[in-house]
């Protein structure tokens, strides 16, 4: 006679099995268990603030300014504020995704906004449509795209770059297959690629177009683009897709 599977088990095997590259609240992985989406969660880079006199001062030197600042990484932000210990500045911040300008507005107040985009190219976009800005002090890490300098210094505009922060790969060797991988960064991208290959049959699931376009230079997978910033949101799309 046939030995029956218990319901409970039968479930355990009809998980769909996801890779994230960075953590998530626990809220979010318990809501995806909800729907069989097993998340595990490893990351493959890490960042570091830079420490040291001469970005003290770089800093020093941009809070006594009313200036335009960019920031397109929350470890920037964190960094900066950091270095600043709660002192007041006079800046017009443009910022990259939702997660960024909540600590732009935790730490520097709504009212330093000037504006916000999805992408990097988008924000330097916004920048050069005002035509009062000639010059931008931008705060950001030592692997930053080249995009939003680009389109500013082809736009006349001036750019004072400061690498607060440093991004450092962390590998891992994943013998485990998984339906889907969310990917944050071209930094993770570059880092999960260095010793792993993914199956014909994984989705790929990217934060926005550049990191889409680093998944591109490693594998033929489809991959799934989220149409809004934030991490949550790409977790959404990845459950939406699976449902």
């Amino acid at each position: 006679m046939a030995e029956k599977k218990l319901p409970w088990l039968f479930a355990m095997q009809n998980n769909i099995n996801i890779l994230c590259t960075r953590p998530l609240k626990e809220a979010l992985v318990k809501e995806a268990l909800v729907q069989h989406i097993v998340i595990d969660e490893i990351s493959f880079i890490e960042t570091e603030a830079i420490k040291n006199i001469d970005v003290q001062q770089e800093i020093e030197q941009a809070a006594l300014l009313t200036t335009s600042v960019v920031f397109t990484s929350m470890n920037a932000v964190e960094a900066v504020a950091d270095y600043l210990y709660g002192q007041p500045v006079q800046w017009s911040i443009y910022c990259m995704g939702n997660t960024t300008k909540q600590l732009v507005k935790k730490y520097f107040g709504q009212h330093q906004l000037a504006g916000i985009a999805n992408s990097a190219a988008e924000l330097a976009t916004l920048i050069a449509a005002d035509t009062s800005i000639e010059e931008v002090t931008f705060f950001c890490g030592d692997q930053r795209r080249d995009e939003l300098p680009a389109i500013l210094h082809s736009n006349g505009i001036d750019i004072n770059e400061v690498s607060v922060y440093q991004t450092i790969a962390v590998t891992h060797l994943i013998d485990k297959i998984y339906q889907g991988i969310l990917f944050f960064s071209p930094s993770a991208v570059a880092s999960f690629f260095t010793k792993n290959k993914l199956p014909a049959s994984t989705v790929i699931f990217a934060i926005g177009d550049t990191t889409a376009n680093e998944i591109k230079k490693y594998s033929t997978n489809k991959i799934i683009i989220s149409n809004q910033p934030g991490k949550e949101n790409l977790v959404r799309t990845m459950m939406e897709y699976f449902r």
